[in-house]
Protein backbone atom coordinates (compact mmCIF):
# COMPACT_ATOMS: atom_id res chain seq x y z
CA UNK A 1 0.00 0.00 0.00
CA UNK A 2 1.46 3.34 -0.71
CA UNK A 3 2.12 5.66 1.97
CA UNK A 4 1.14 9.42 1.12
CA UNK A 5 4.00 11.66 1.12
CA UNK A 6 3.68 15.54 2.44
CA UNK A 7 3.27 16.50 -1.38
CA UNK A 8 -0.07 14.18 -1.60
CA UNK A 9 -1.20 16.40 1.38
CA UNK A 10 -0.16 19.72 -0.06
CA UNK A 11 -2.30 18.12 -2.89
CA UNK A 12 -5.03 17.51 -1.16
CA UNK A 13 -5.05 20.99 0.54
CA UNK A 14 -5.81 22.59 -2.78
CA UNK A 15 -8.22 19.85 -4.18
CA UNK A 16 -10.72 20.29 -1.15
CA UNK A 17 -10.18 23.74 -0.37
CA UNK A 18 -13.46 24.35 -2.18
CA UNK A 19 -15.60 21.68 -0.28
CA UNK A 20 -14.57 22.08 3.56
CA UNK A 21 -13.90 24.86 6.26
CA UNK A 22 -10.66 26.06 7.62
CA UNK A 23 -11.20 25.41 11.28
CA UNK A 24 -10.66 27.57 14.08
CA UNK A 25 -7.78 27.50 16.60
CA UNK A 26 -9.46 27.81 20.30
CA UNK A 27 -8.35 28.67 23.10
CA UNK A 28 -9.41 29.10 27.17
CA UNK A 29 -7.78 30.79 30.22
CA UNK A 30 -9.87 28.49 32.10
CA UNK A 31 -8.31 25.27 30.80
CA UNK A 32 -4.75 26.71 30.44
CA UNK A 33 -5.02 27.20 34.14
CA UNK A 34 -5.75 23.77 34.55
CA UNK A 35 -3.65 21.89 32.37
CA UNK A 36 -0.40 24.46 33.14
CA UNK A 37 -0.58 24.86 29.71
CA UNK A 38 -0.93 26.99 26.26
CA UNK A 39 -3.62 24.73 24.97
CA UNK A 40 -4.67 25.67 21.15
CA UNK A 41 -7.67 23.69 20.33
CA UNK A 42 -8.43 22.34 16.62
CA UNK A 43 -11.77 22.37 16.29
CA UNK A 44 -13.06 19.98 13.80
CA UNK A 45 -16.44 19.59 14.98
CA UNK A 46 -16.96 23.02 13.02
CA UNK A 47 -15.92 20.79 10.13
CA UNK A 48 -18.47 20.38 7.43
CA UNK A 49 -20.38 16.70 8.15
CA UNK A 50 -19.43 17.78 12.27
CA UNK A 51 -15.61 15.95 11.80
CA UNK A 52 -12.25 16.11 10.18
CA UNK A 53 -13.23 12.96 8.00
CA UNK A 54 -14.75 15.23 5.26
CA UNK A 55 -11.04 16.58 5.04
CA UNK A 56 -10.19 12.41 3.77
CA UNK A 57 -13.54 11.71 1.88
CA UNK A 58 -13.38 14.80 -0.05
CA UNK A 59 -9.46 14.32 -1.36
CA UNK A 60 -10.52 10.46 -1.85
CA UNK A 61 -14.16 11.00 -3.63
CA UNK A 62 -12.44 14.06 -6.08
CA UNK A 63 -9.39 12.20 -7.14
CA UNK A 64 -11.29 9.12 -8.56
CA UNK A 65 -11.40 9.12 -12.57
CA UNK A 66 -14.74 9.65 -13.99
CA UNK A 67 -15.05 6.00 -14.93
CA UNK A 68 -14.56 5.11 -11.92
CA UNK A 69 -16.95 7.23 -9.90
CA UNK A 70 -20.08 6.73 -11.83
CA UNK A 71 -20.37 3.11 -10.11
CA UNK A 72 -20.53 5.03 -6.75
CA UNK A 73 -18.49 4.94 -3.53
CA UNK A 74 -19.20 2.11 -0.32
CA UNK A 75 -17.43 1.99 3.22
CA UNK A 76 -17.87 0.68 6.55
CA UNK A 77 -18.40 3.20 9.37
CA UNK A 78 -19.50 3.78 12.93
CA UNK A 79 -21.03 6.88 11.95
CA UNK A 80 -17.88 10.14 10.62
CA UNK A 81 -16.46 8.49 8.01
CA UNK A 82 -19.70 7.58 6.45
CA UNK A 83 -21.34 11.01 6.50
CA UNK A 84 -18.52 12.23 5.52
CA UNK A 85 -18.17 10.15 2.34
CA UNK A 86 -21.76 10.66 1.56
CA UNK A 87 -21.84 14.73 1.57
CA UNK A 88 -18.65 14.15 -0.67
CA UNK A 89 -20.20 11.91 -3.33
CA UNK A 90 -23.43 13.49 -3.06
CA UNK A 91 -21.52 16.85 -3.78
CA UNK A 92 -20.13 14.92 -7.52
CA UNK A 93 -23.47 13.18 -7.50
CA UNK A 94 -22.88 9.61 -7.54
CA UNK A 95 -24.33 7.30 -5.10
CA UNK A 96 -23.07 6.67 -1.60
CA UNK A 97 -23.33 3.27 0.49
CA UNK A 98 -22.86 3.14 4.09
CA UNK A 99 -22.28 -0.47 6.12
CA UNK A 100 -22.98 0.60 9.88
CA UNK A 101 -22.80 -1.13 13.34
CA UNK A 102 -25.92 -1.55 14.86
CA UNK A 103 -26.14 0.53 17.66
CA UNK A 104 -23.87 3.21 15.84
CA UNK A 105 -25.35 6.32 17.60
CA UNK A 106 -28.53 7.72 16.43
CA UNK A 107 -26.93 11.54 15.05
CA UNK A 108 -24.69 9.77 13.46
CA UNK A 109 -27.13 7.51 11.50
CA UNK A 110 -29.26 10.28 10.79
CA UNK A 111 -26.14 12.75 9.55
CA UNK A 112 -25.19 9.61 6.83
CA UNK A 113 -29.07 9.70 5.73
CA UNK A 114 -29.28 12.81 5.66
CA UNK A 115 -26.30 14.00 2.98
CA UNK A 116 -27.63 11.07 0.41
CA UNK A 117 -26.04 7.87 1.86
CA UNK A 118 -28.06 4.45 1.78
CA UNK A 119 -27.33 2.64 5.35
CA UNK A 120 -26.62 -1.28 5.48
CA UNK A 121 -26.83 -2.42 9.01
CA UNK A 122 -24.05 -4.65 10.05
CA UNK A 123 -23.37 -6.48 13.48
CA UNK A 124 -21.47 -4.43 15.64
CA UNK A 125 -17.88 -6.64 14.71
CA UNK A 126 -15.04 -5.33 12.32
CA UNK A 127 -15.73 -9.23 11.02
CA UNK A 128 -19.20 -8.00 10.06
CA UNK A 129 -18.36 -4.68 8.60
CA UNK A 130 -16.15 -6.23 6.51
CA UNK A 131 -18.18 -8.73 5.19
CA UNK A 132 -21.03 -6.91 4.39
CA UNK A 133 -19.40 -4.62 2.73
CA UNK A 134 -17.92 -7.23 0.35
CA UNK A 135 -21.57 -8.29 -0.54
CA UNK A 136 -22.29 -4.40 -0.94
CA UNK A 137 -19.11 -4.11 -3.75
CA UNK A 138 -20.27 -7.35 -5.19
CA UNK A 139 -23.93 -6.44 -5.65
CA UNK A 140 -23.04 -2.79 -6.72
CA UNK A 141 -19.68 -2.63 -8.30
CA UNK A 142 -18.56 0.54 -6.09
CA UNK A 143 -15.42 2.05 -5.60
CA UNK A 144 -14.21 0.80 -1.79
CA UNK A 145 -13.43 4.40 0.44
CA UNK A 146 -11.80 2.95 3.69
CA UNK A 147 -12.08 4.91 6.68
CA UNK A 148 -8.52 5.03 7.29
CA UNK A 149 -6.47 2.42 4.69
CA UNK A 150 -7.02 4.34 1.88
CA UNK A 151 -4.23 6.55 0.61
CA UNK A 152 -6.05 10.00 -0.35
CA UNK A 153 -7.92 9.40 2.70
CA UNK A 154 -4.86 9.70 4.58
CA UNK A 155 -3.73 12.86 2.91
CA UNK A 156 -6.71 14.85 3.46
CA UNK A 157 -6.66 14.15 7.04
CA UNK A 158 -3.15 15.32 6.81
CA UNK A 159 -4.64 18.80 5.90
CA UNK A 160 -5.95 18.89 9.40
CA UNK A 161 -2.01 19.53 10.51
CA UNK A 162 -1.35 21.47 7.84
CA UNK A 163 -3.59 24.03 9.42
CA UNK A 164 -3.14 23.70 12.83
CA UNK A 165 0.68 24.55 12.55
CA UNK A 166 0.19 27.50 9.91
CA UNK A 167 -2.43 29.02 12.65
CA UNK A 168 -0.51 28.29 15.71
CA UNK A 169 3.16 28.17 15.33
CA UNK A 170 5.59 26.88 17.69
CA UNK A 171 3.63 24.53 19.25
CA UNK A 172 5.73 21.98 21.21
CA UNK A 173 3.66 19.04 21.50
CA UNK A 174 0.86 18.04 19.29
CA UNK A 175 -1.89 15.00 20.97
CA UNK A 176 -4.37 13.33 18.58
CA UNK A 177 -7.15 10.96 18.99
CA UNK A 178 -6.18 8.04 17.59
CA UNK A 179 -8.44 4.92 16.22
CA UNK A 180 -7.67 3.30 12.98
CA UNK A 181 -5.33 5.56 12.46
CA UNK A 182 -5.88 7.33 9.41
CA UNK A 183 -5.66 11.04 11.00
CA UNK A 184 -2.39 10.70 13.42
CA UNK A 185 -0.97 9.27 10.34
CA UNK A 186 -1.76 12.18 8.07
CA UNK A 187 -1.02 14.67 10.76
CA UNK A 188 2.94 12.59 11.22
CA UNK A 189 3.42 12.95 7.29
CA UNK A 190 2.36 16.78 7.72
CA UNK A 191 4.13 18.16 10.67
CA UNK A 192 7.56 16.30 10.19
CA UNK A 193 8.05 18.04 7.15
CA UNK A 194 6.50 21.62 8.36
CA UNK A 195 7.59 21.06 12.08
CA UNK A 196 10.03 17.56 13.29
CA UNK A 197 10.87 19.07 16.21
CA UNK A 198 7.13 18.75 17.56
CA UNK A 199 6.21 15.83 19.98
CA UNK A 200 3.63 13.84 18.40
CA UNK A 201 1.37 11.71 20.83
CA UNK A 202 -1.46 9.64 19.77
CA UNK A 203 -4.27 8.65 22.73
CA UNK A 204 -6.72 6.24 22.61
CA UNK A 205 -9.34 4.84 24.98
CA UNK A 206 -7.75 2.24 27.68
CA UNK A 207 -10.65 -0.02 26.91
CA UNK A 208 -9.42 0.23 23.01
CA UNK A 209 -6.16 0.13 23.19
CA UNK A 210 -5.54 -2.18 20.24
CA UNK A 211 -2.55 0.59 18.91
CA UNK A 212 -0.67 0.67 22.09
CA UNK A 213 -0.17 -3.13 22.19
CA UNK A 214 0.33 -3.29 18.62
CA UNK A 215 3.11 -1.12 18.54
CA UNK A 216 4.73 -2.80 21.67
CA UNK A 217 3.98 -6.44 20.09
CA UNK A 218 5.72 -5.36 16.99
CA UNK A 219 2.36 -6.73 15.14
CA UNK A 220 -0.98 -5.26 14.51
CA UNK A 221 -2.18 -6.87 17.79
CA UNK A 222 -6.41 -6.68 17.28
CA UNK A 223 -9.20 -6.26 20.59
CA UNK A 224 -11.95 -8.63 20.06
CA UNK A 225 -14.75 -6.25 21.53
CA UNK A 226 -13.13 -2.76 22.01
CA UNK A 227 -15.52 -1.24 24.85
CA UNK A 228 -15.00 2.57 25.18
CA UNK A 229 -17.74 5.50 25.05
CA UNK A 230 -15.59 6.82 22.54
CA UNK A 231 -17.30 4.73 19.65
CA UNK A 232 -15.37 6.83 17.36
CA UNK A 233 -11.81 5.06 18.59
CA UNK A 234 -13.31 0.99 18.07
CA UNK A 235 -11.74 0.70 14.93
CA UNK A 236 -8.46 -1.81 14.46
CA UNK A 237 -5.55 0.28 13.64
CA UNK A 238 -4.62 -0.25 10.07
CA UNK A 239 -1.77 -1.29 8.40
CA UNK A 240 -1.14 2.19 6.83
CA UNK A 241 -1.11 3.88 10.18
CA UNK A 242 1.12 1.02 11.69
CA UNK A 243 3.54 1.35 9.55
CA UNK A 244 3.88 5.45 9.71
CA UNK A 245 3.66 4.99 13.13
CA UNK A 246 6.62 3.11 13.41
CA UNK A 247 8.94 4.89 10.91
CA UNK A 248 8.43 7.79 12.69
CA UNK A 249 8.47 6.48 16.46
CA UNK A 250 4.96 7.63 17.47
CA UNK A 251 4.38 7.37 21.11
CA UNK A 252 0.72 6.41 22.03
CA UNK A 253 -1.21 6.43 25.33
CA UNK A 254 -4.73 6.08 27.16
CA UNK A 255 -6.84 7.03 28.55
CA UNK A 256 -10.23 5.61 30.94
CA UNK A 257 -13.51 6.28 29.79
CA UNK A 258 -14.58 8.39 32.88
CA UNK A 259 -11.38 10.95 32.05
CA UNK A 260 -12.76 11.04 28.61
CA UNK A 261 -16.40 12.23 29.49
CA UNK A 262 -15.15 14.40 32.13
CA UNK A 263 -13.08 16.20 29.28
CA UNK A 264 -15.65 16.03 27.21
CA UNK A 265 -17.96 18.01 29.61
CA UNK A 266 -14.90 20.73 30.34
CA UNK A 267 -14.75 21.19 26.02
CA UNK A 268 -18.42 22.07 26.07
CA UNK A 269 -18.53 23.93 29.67
CA UNK A 270 -15.27 26.40 28.90
CA UNK A 271 -15.00 26.07 24.68
CA UNK A 272 -18.49 26.45 24.03
CA UNK A 273 -18.46 23.39 21.50
CA UNK A 274 -20.03 20.64 21.09
CA UNK A 275 -17.49 17.62 21.14
CA UNK A 276 -18.11 14.13 20.78
CA UNK A 277 -16.28 11.31 23.50
CA UNK A 278 -14.00 10.50 20.81
CA UNK A 279 -12.45 14.50 20.29
CA UNK A 280 -12.10 14.79 24.58
CA UNK A 281 -9.07 12.14 24.40
CA UNK A 282 -6.60 14.46 24.06
CA UNK A 283 -7.90 16.66 26.44
CA UNK A 284 -8.31 13.69 29.00
CA UNK A 285 -4.82 12.63 28.35
CA UNK A 286 -3.80 16.24 29.40
CA UNK A 287 -5.81 16.33 32.72
CA UNK A 288 -5.11 12.94 33.66
CA UNK A 289 -1.43 13.73 33.62
CA UNK A 290 -1.15 10.51 30.91
CA UNK A 291 1.07 13.15 28.72
CA UNK A 292 3.73 16.09 30.59
CA UNK A 293 1.94 19.02 28.83
CA UNK A 294 2.97 21.76 32.14
CA UNK A 295 4.26 25.08 30.40
CA UNK A 296 4.63 23.79 26.83
CA UNK A 297 2.25 24.84 24.07
CA UNK A 298 0.30 22.14 23.36
CA UNK A 299 -2.13 21.56 20.27
CA UNK A 300 -5.44 19.53 20.72
CA UNK A 301 -7.28 18.18 17.57
CA UNK A 302 -10.82 18.01 18.85
CA UNK A 303 -11.95 15.50 16.08
CA UNK A 304 -15.30 15.51 15.96
CA UNK A 305 -18.81 16.74 17.17
CA UNK A 306 -21.79 14.40 16.03
CA UNK A 307 -23.09 13.12 19.81
CA UNK A 308 -26.51 11.91 21.00
CA UNK A 309 -27.44 14.88 22.52
CA UNK A 310 -30.00 12.30 25.48
CA UNK A 311 -27.18 10.55 26.02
Amino acid sequence: MEVPTFAHVQAAAGRIAPFVHRTPVLTSETLDAVAGATLLFKAEPLQKSGSFKMRGAANAVLSLPEAEATRGVATHSSGNHGAALSRAATLRGIPCWVVMPEGAPAAKRQAVAAYGGSIVPCAPTLKAREESAARLLAETGARFVHPYEDPAVVAGQGTCALELLAQAPAIDLLLVPLGGGGLLSGTLIAARELAPAVEIVGVEPAGADDAARSLAAGVITPLPRPETVADGLRATLGELAFAVLREHRCRVVTVADDAIVEAMRLIWQRLKLVAEPSAAVPLAAVLSGAVEAAGRRVGVVLSGGNVDLPR
